[in-house]
């Protein structure tokens, strides 16, 4: 593989994934991977990749290391966001939450009823937000439903949402 030319460093995003399973590993976790492999195939940096456990203390010590670290530019995080009684991410994250980013979370849920989904996809909590100079996208643990997100709504709009939170700084 060649190595990125000095535009295309300048336009890669530095992306932590978090994984949040209480059953998978580095070689189970499909999301994860299709968070990377997407991420990468874009030009962007994947500047760390771990899996914690339902527990919102783990969730919130890894985003927390993240917000600290000035090169990191966006967080994704998979998995934890569904109904049932372990899944935490969702109320552990948003409050971190400097601004919501409401229509992430109601375009995920009108593709994901679109394609194939169904009226399932009222079950879904996906959600993001930005958080200072970060934006953190909350995903389902479905592979599926990661590559949708990635493809139709991160990937496309994540130079965008980056520029607008740090543009301040360029004067």
């Amino acid at each position: 593989m060649s190595q990125p030319s000095e535009l295309e460093k300048k336009n890669e995003i530095s992306i932590c994934v978090l994984t949040v399973s209480d059953t998978r590993n580095k070689e189970t976790d499909k999301s994860g991977g299709t968070i990377i492999q997407t991420a990468e195939g874009a030009g962007h940096h994947i500047a760390d990749y771990r899996i914690c456990t339902d527990e919102p203390t783990e969730i919130s010590r890894n985003v927390e290391e993240w917000l600290r670290n000035e090169a990191v530019e966006a967080i994704i995080i998979t998995g934890g966001s569904g109904i049932g009684f372990r899944d935490v991410t969702i109320e552990t994250v948003t409050p971190y939450f400097t601004k919501t980013i409401d229509g992430f979370g109601e375009l995920f849920r009108f593709l994901s009823y679109t394609e194939d989904v169904g009226s399932k996809a009222l079950l879904s909590r996906a959600t993001a937000g930005t958080i200072d100079e970060k934006a953190l996208f909350a995903l389902p643990g479905s592979s599926k439903a990661v590559k949708l997100a990635m493809e139709k709504l991160i990937l496309p709009e994540l130079h965008h949402i980056v520029h607008e939170l740090t543009k301040h700084r360029k004067g």
